[in-house]
């Protein structure tokens, strides 16, 4: 992730994007919390099955990849103003993009598999390949800039997304596809590369809105938001484009109905996936600096440290579920990667446990996110920048 910019605690124009930044990392904590202490046989968001609980605790974290790569996106622009050198902003993004993918590889996967053998490519291993695509696409006009990362966002449907992924259409496949797996090594891509570098490059394009005035700023994330908001609304009732799965009348009451409306597909994201929740996005970020000081500071703590927190958050996620599977059910299980055959007996989901081990978790990071965030700020370390 991007290096704090210590000079985010005296701007306003900074300091929505950590208040924002850090609310969704705070979110973010619930779902994986989920995956590991109440993890389902059927997904959270099927409409069939789930309960309306579950499918708003599944709905409202999918605010978090796309806030938090567009963000990147402003973030990369205003590390560009700063160093007035696109050169040296490319050679930033390119560094930094290839040690996420390290880190992806060598460091997330093992945590969440628990040592399993399989590599997982999700939301940093993203992160990490559009910082490199951005190495390039920086070097752009302004005005292409934006046109493409429309063109990603908006058009990526109407392409087809592979039934068989083999060899002969792997790097399509990385490139654009749902999630699907490579057999040798074993390698599970959650994550594939488009249209997410459209959304940090929209981020990119956009980054000059922080440095407007407050109110005008404001306003401008508002009604861009409202207009994000609205084209998911108007083409989520047409059930015509930007998803490939319609919504429709559900046998099980007219609630579930609502939720099959709201259901949109996230691997890859699709248009109306990324207008509601990156629409939702703009609109908090226009009112983060009118929430009150005390929740402000909180969260700016979580925002400015990213990559501590991420690694963080879920090595204390994955450690705590082995010891309670353990201490509970006589052995330690990965929930989420474990077939559910091999699941304990007496184990059963609750996200009233899921819950509560979220706020414990989130409070438990609270002091040691503070402390790096001084130490980060203070610190002229090289490997800061890198954590």
């Amino acid at each position: 992730m991007l290096k704090s910019i210590e000079s985010s605690q005296n701007s306003n124009r900074l300091e929505s994007i950590d208040i924002v930044r850090g609310l969704v990392m705070v979110i973010m904590a619930l779902d994986h919390v989920r995956d590991f202490f109440s993890y389902t046989t059927y997904r959270p968001d099927d409409v069939t099955q789930a309960s309306a609980f579950l499918f708003f605790t599944r709905w409202i974290t999918h605010l978090c990849a796309p806030t938090f790569i567009f963000l990147s996106g402003v973030g990369i622009y205003l590390f560009y103003k700063r160093v007035d050198s696109l050169r040296k902003t490319s050679l930033f993004l390119l560094t930094r993009g290839l040690w996420l993918i390290v880190v992806e590889v060598l460091l997330i996967s093992f945590i969440l598999t628990q040592g399993y053998q399989l590599t997982l490519l999700s939301v940093i291993w993203a992160i990490g390949c559009s910082m490199i695509l951005l190495a390039a696409l920086i070097w752009l006009p302004r005005w292409l800039q934006i046109a493409l990362s429309l063109a990603m966002i908006a058009g990526h449907n109407a392409l087809p997304t592979l039934d068989k992924v083999s060899a002969d259409n792997m790097l399509v496949a990385f490139l654009h596809n749902s999630p699907f797996f490579v057999s040798e090594p074993p390698i599970l891509v959650a994550y594939t590369i488009v249209p997410w570098v459209g959304v940090m490059l929209l981020g990119y394009g956009i980054g000059s809105w922080f440095f407007y005035p407050p109110t005008a700023r404001d306003k401008v994330l508002q009604r861009t938001g409202l207009f994000a908001l609205a084209l998911f609304f108007v083409l989520r009732f047409l059930n015509s484009y930007g998803d490939p799965s319609p919504w429709s009348i559900q046998e099980r009451g007219g609630i579930f109905t609502l939720l099959s409306f709201f259901k949109v597909s996230k691997s890859p994201p699709s248009l109306l996936f990324l207008s509601v929740t990156l629409g939702i996005a703009c609109i908090l970020l226009s009112q983060a600096e009118r929430i009150p000081a005390r929740a402000k500071e909180i969260l700016i703590t979580y925002g400015r440290v990213p990559l501590f927190y991420f690694i963080a958050h879920l090595a204390l996620i994955s450690l705590t579920s082995f010891l309670w599977t353990y201490f509970s059910f006589g052995k330690g299980v990965n929930l989420s990667f474990s077939s559910a055959k091999d699941w304990p007996a007496a184990y059963h989901p609750s996200l009233l446990r899921a819950y509560f081990v979220w706020l414990l978790l989130v409070s438990a990071l609270y002091f040691p996110c503070r402390w790096y965030g001084h130490y980060k700020a203070k610190s002229k370390a090289w490997w800061t920048s890198y954590l």
